[in-house]
């Protein structure tokens, strides 16, 4: 009989943690230094030459390189039986691990390069979508962001590498702006 009341107590606080979990997802508001390293996806501000500061490398055929990814930070606060969960969400621009070859910035090069800095914001709000549609609780939360998240990052290297292979860095122009029309539809979308 006690092990009876123990497992239906066990099912009852379960589904009581379950049913006092709010989930809030946003996107980060943090703005960083002007001098900082790091440029927040802002829809109004398009990156320019001067934001690619790292010194070039390989691959050999690459005349520019931009470097772009999405992080997250989540916060779990309880009280009085419930779960507030804050999830703040954004993508990133890295000016030191982004380069052009000295010579080759132009501006049909720089439209490549920001549209591999959209992919990524394509990807930030594809991820962002799916923390909305998660089933989260007090005890699955934390493994469930990072499996979100996971999945998130290996959706953004095949579609960052199917953008540079099928445009062979943005060498074919027609496939080129067959990428520029799906990107900008996907960003007018959002």
């Amino acid at each position: 009989m006690m092990k009876k009341l123990f497992f239906l107590f066990l099912i009852l606080s379960a589904f009581q943690g379950f049913a006092q979990v709010t989930v809030s997802v946003n996107w980060s508001q943090h703005v960083p230094p002007a001098n900082g390293d790091t440029i927040f996806y802002n829809v109004s501000r398009k990156l320019i030459w001067p934001d690619f500061k790292g010194i070039p490398g390989n691959p050999a055929e690459a005349l520019a390189i931009t470097s772009s990814g999405l992080g997250y930070f989540a916060t779990m606060r309880s009280s009085n039986g419930k779960t507030n969960i804050d999830i703040n969400v954004y993508c990133y621009f890295s000016k030191q691990s982004s380069w052009v070859k000295k010579g080759k910035e132009s501006d049909y090069a720089l439209n490549h390069e920001q549209h591999h800095f959209d992919v990524t914001y394509i990807v930030t709000n594809l991820f962002i979508q799916k923390l909305k549609e998660a089933k989260f609780s007090r005890s699955n939360y934390g493994n469930l962001v990072e499996k979100i998240y996971n999945e998130s990052c290996r959706e953004l290297e095949k579609m960052q590498n199917q953008y540079d292979g099928q445009t062979k860095n943005g060498q074919l122009r027609n496939v080129q702006a067959e990428w520029n029309d799906k990107i900008n539809q996907q960003l007018e979308a959002l």
